[in-house]
């Protein structure tokens, strides 16, 4: 399940390959232009784009690979410019240019080769595919706006064999998982949204059965940071049937499991709103001015910070299911790991709505980071107190009233889940999106890395 592995031969080789690939590529790009210093400046410009490009190409899916393909184009574009303003355009440019592509190219593929494990060396880590003798697939009509019925995943499910219990608005999610496993069910699926593939997941880590996801919500947050395709919940069916196994962390507050986060403050505030599940976006806007204003105060929220001080005056706290990469707008953008064993915090604290406004701002623009007010830490446990002895909170964007204190605690490799192994392929290349230099070093050497 998690174990210290190290990379075999055919790795640490194309590591060190990229990494000669590397050193070469540098030399001859000095080499081919040092007597020009601003055209030496644009072909590091150009080999930027490139290897910039060719990473985004090789492990991200559609559509944001085609930024990977702009970047190449211009990458190329900038190199070919300034050596064959170098050199001209006969024979003694083109073949400088060659070299220096071609070295870049070899570099690039045998980075991401000896970076993300192929499927044979993926397999041979685990006990080998599993195959569920009856799987149950529990969906939710109404999740995504009807992504059920629009990807016909009922009738699939059936054709492939597996049980589906369909969620309507008398029935309770929990008691429908509960129930499909007192009659048999050796493994659940969710088709539906972060917070109902939340519930059935506690449900399967409960009864010690594996949990399958299926991409089925508007935002799928989960699916999403585990390098699942997002937009189409049928590529995960086939995992219900034949499956591989990953571990990933999960988190709980107090004794709900989370796959994503937990909202206080703010946010956790706006989403208790009625109107918010069918207009996020207006219910927001509506509400911030209000939450944010000169005159809001901060909400009854204490907690301690990794230095041992008491906090108090927060207006925003996320706690979350292994560490985000902050976007736009404090919006979470991204997990690049969901096996780190720690939660993220994130939390911003002011003595009034305006100046927590400001600062939400500044946060979202990617600065205001050594502001004594904005704190972003990992920790594996985690607690936050109240005067009133409650909290209004967002768990996994449901809305919920929270006796005080709230426990956090990040549970390492906890869910089990059956992925299709494509996914499983996914997940190693968005690991592989944290290159370095050293990563490649270390598999060279030969030093054992995890295996999820």
């Amino acid at each position: 399940m998690d174990s210290e592995r190290a990379p075999s031969l055919r790795r640490r080789w194309l590591a060190v390959l990229a990494i000669i690939a590397m050193a070469l590529l540098v030399v001859m790009l000095v080499g081919f232009l040092v007597r020009q210093p601003l055209l030496l400046i644009g072909g590091f410009v150009g080999l930027a784009l490139i290897g910039a490009g060719g990473w985004w190409l090789a492990t991200e899916q559609n559509p944001r690979r085609m930024i990977g393909v702009v970047a190449i184009i211009a990458g190329v574009v900038v190199m070919v410019w300034a050596v064959l303003d170098a050199y001209g355009d006969g024979d003694a440019g083109w073949w400088r240019l060659a070299v220096l592509v071609g070295l870049a190219t070899l570099a690039i593929g045998a980075a991401r080769a000896a970076l993300v494990r192929d499927l044979h060396e993926i397999d041979s880590m685990r006990s080998g595919h599993v195959h569920p003798r009856k799987p149950v697939l529990i969906c939710n009509p109404k999740s995504g706006g009807g992504k059920v019925e629009k990807f016909g995943l009922i009738a699939m499910a059936e054709e492939m064999g597996v049980e589906v219990v369909l969620l309507t608005p008398d029935k309770d999610l929990a008691q429908l998982a509960r129930d499909a496993i007192a009659a048999g069910a050796d493994c659940l699926g969710m088709a539906g949204g972060d917070g109902s593939q939340a519930l059935v997941a506690s449900i399967a880590i409960e009864h010690g059965i594996p949990f399958v996801c299926i991409s089925a919500g508007t935002r799928n947050h989960f699916a999403l940071d585990l390098g699942f395709d997002k937009e189409d919940p049928r590529k995960g069916m086939i995992a219900l049937r034949d499956g591989v196994q990953r571990y990933v962390d999960y988190a709980t507050v107090g004794d709900r499991l989370f796959v994503n986060n937990v909202s206080l403050g703010v946010y956790a505030t706006i989403v208790q709103e009625d109107e918010y599940r069918d207009a996020k976006r207006e219910t927001t806007q509506m509400k911030l001015p209000e939450l944010l204003g000169r005159q809001a105060e901060p909400f009854d929220l204490q907690f301690t910070d990794p230095e041992g001080r008491e906090v108090d005056g927060s207006f925003v706290i996320l706690v979350s299911n292994n560490p985000y990469v902050m976007g736009p707008s404090l919006d979470v953008s991204q997990r690049r790991a969901m096996d780190t064993g720690q939660l993220g915090v994130f939390a911003i604290t002011a003595s009034s709505g305006a100046e927590a406004g400001k600062l939400v701002a500044r946060a979202a623009l990617g600065l205001g980071k050594r502001d004594p007010n904005l704190f972003d830490f990992q920790t594996t446990s985690f607690e936050v107190r109240s005067r009133s002895g409650h909290a209004l909170a967002g768990v996994d964007g449901e809305a919920l009233d929270l006796p005080t204190p709230l426990h956090f605690q990040i549970h390492p490799k906890g869910l089990r889940l059956l992925v299709p192994a494509d996914d499983v392929l996914a997940a190693e290349k968005r690991r592989a999106r944290a290159v370095s230099l050293r990563a490649l070093t270390d598999i060279a050497w030969g030093k054992p890395s995890r295996a999820s």
